[in-house]
Formats: C-alpha cells, structure tokens, sequence
C-alpha cells in the first residue's frame, strides 16, 4: 500500500465529533476528530445527517451528571442512513433511513458524523419528513410517549396538564395526548400560545400572570417538564382523585408521595428509555400527520456551542437541530 492509500484509508476510519475537556458553559465545545466506531453484536452503524439538542445536553455539558467527567461526546437524538451492520441485525441494511435516540444515558455520542447503538434503538425513518425533522423527534416524543402513554395510559375524555407545553417535550406531549382523544391544557407564555393552538391545545394559560392551581381543576393527567416543588405541589391540586403527576425531573420523591396522597392521587418520576416500539408509535403518528416537531433553529455540527447557548437561555419554542454534511 502506498502512502497516499494507507493515508486515505486512515482518513476513511475517522470522523469529526464535538467533544469537550472539562464541565463548563459552551465555549467548553470544540470540534475533535476521533475514530468512527465500528458496530459490534446487534448494532448498527449510522451516518448521522441531523441530530437534536435537548437540555439534558447542556446540563450535562455543565454538571457531568450520569457521564461524570470528560473527554465525552454528548447527544442523544439521531436521524441518519445505516452505513454498517453488526452480527445478528436483522431490522435494517446499510441504505436505510433510520431515526431513534440513543441509550440514555450512557449511549451519548450523537453529535458526531457518525454512531453506533443497538439496531432496536431505531426505528424506520418516516418518508415523509426530513432528518432535521426525524432528528428533532427521539428523545423529546420518546419521553411524552412514556410519559403520557406507558406510563399514565392516557384515554379519550381524559384531562391533561402540560407544563411548559411550549417546549421540546412540551409541545410533543401536546399533540400526542390529542392523538389519544384527551382534552389538553397548556402552560406557557403568551408568546407561544398561538403555536399551541395550532398543535392543538384546547386551554391556555399564561404563567407568567395566571395561577395554574387557581385556574384548572379536575385534571387527569399532569405532565411536569419544569421541575421545581412549588409546580408540583400546585400541580396535585389541580388533580382529580386517582390522577397521576409524572415528572421527568428528579423531585423530592418521599416528601411529594406523602403530599399525593393526601389528595387520592399517585406520582412518577420517568426517565426516558431507549424504545424500539415506542419509535415504531412516533413514526406512526408522524406518518398518520398528528405529530411534528417544530424546529427553532438549526446550526452545522461545528457551531454546537451557538446552539447550547441559544438552548441554555430557555427562550425557543421547539426543538434546535445540528447538522452534519
């Protein structure tokens, strides 16, 4: 082998990845070039063409959380073409057009050219969208999915609460619980109200100057994206007997149990999984034009960090997208 070929074939094995050295704020990012990984037993090999920002991204990026300390490569949402396929797949071949999040939390590494997980991590990317769309999707609907689906069961009449209904979960959570048949109230600024009535928000309130507790009552269903105690404790007043608050922020669990049941109501606090079936029930809806992700803004990988600073300021409504040429 020449020189030039063993050159070009090392050029082939590596890719570029947005990597950091220490916890910190978003000029902790920097664009690295590190080895494509090669996909073992049961995984596939993806060539990332857009992957979301969610803000578990920046709270890692900052705090290390389930990934402590770097050098790590963050990011959870994927969309992308099979290149590759390990021993024993038998859901895709290289060519196909997938979607799917990571192994939360420790399969982190989407914002890279490309990524290796589990083939039941992904599902079939609908055809009818983009990857900026299908990336914007995975981990926030995975977790209204599980949230609203798993683990609530939520049915047609049922009244759902969505805190910060105007975000990445959020706004997911929204058209998810109508697609279900459930009558949906929504907390957000007035700013983002007119989007959520598009999506299909029946009730509106504007936090910023109306009490939720005081204006809604009788709720089946509440959805907590906001994850302070106050939300929550005013949350339960708002629930009917045997209704049912999910977090998907680490709370006070004892403290608020106790308080729950003072009402005859239960909580759950959720972390999101990767799901294969649950992917399979997103693409559905997508497909079935009752569920789509309203993108912000988008940034080429390399401007990661303008995204996590745009995202950290808590001011989008949707989802930002990274992507990747």
């Amino acid at each position: 082998m020449t020189t030039h070929t063993a050159d070009t074939a090392n050029a082939s094995r590596r890719m570029r990845a947005i990597s950091q050295d220490v916890l910190g704020g978003p000029e902790t990012l920097h664009e690295t070039e590190l080895d494509r990984p090669e996909p073992g037993i049961s995984e596939v090999l993806v060539r990332v063409h857009a992957a979301g920002l969610n803000p578990t991204d920046w709270k890692h990026r900052s705090m290390g959380l389930f990934l402590g300390e770097p050098p790590f490569v963050l990011g959870w949402d994927v969309s992308g073409v099979v290149e590759a396929v390990g021993v024993g797949v038998t859901l895709f071949r290289p060519g196909d057009e997938v979607f799917g999040m990571l192994p939360y939390p420790h399969g982190a590494g989407a914002h890279a050219e490309y990524v290796t997980a589990p083939a039941r991590a992904f599902a079939r990317k609908p055809a009818g969208i983009d990857h900026v769309q299908a990336g914007a999707l995975p981990l926030a609907a995975l977790t209204a999915w599980q949230a609203l689906a798993d683990t609530a069961d939520v049915r047609e009449g049922q009244r759902v609460l969505v805190h910060a209904a105007g975000g990445g979960v959020g706004h997911l959570a929204v058209q998810i619980a109508k697609a279900r048949g459930a009558y949906v109230i929504g907390t957000a600024s007035a700013g983002k109200h007119e989007l959520l009535r598009e999506l299909g928000a029946d009730e509106l309130i504007d936090y910023r100057e109306t009490d939720f507790a005081s204006a809604v009552a009788d709720v089946d269903v509440v959805l907590d994206t906001v994850g302070s105690d106050d939300y929550r404790s005013r949350s339960l007043r708002t629930l009917r007997r045997g209704g049912v608050l999910v977090s998907i922020l680490p709370m006070n669990a004892e403290q608020l149990r106790a308080e729950a049941e003072q009402y005859g109501v239960r909580t759950e606090l959720l972390i999101v999984e990767a799901d294969h079936a649950g992917m399979n029930e997103i693409a559905a809806l997508v497909e079935r034009g009752r569920l789509r992700a309203t993108v912000a803004e988008t940034f080429p990988l390399e401007e990661a960090a303008k995204a996590h600073a745009l995202g950290e300021a808590g001011h989008t409504a949707g989802k930002l997208v990274l992507t990747v040429r």
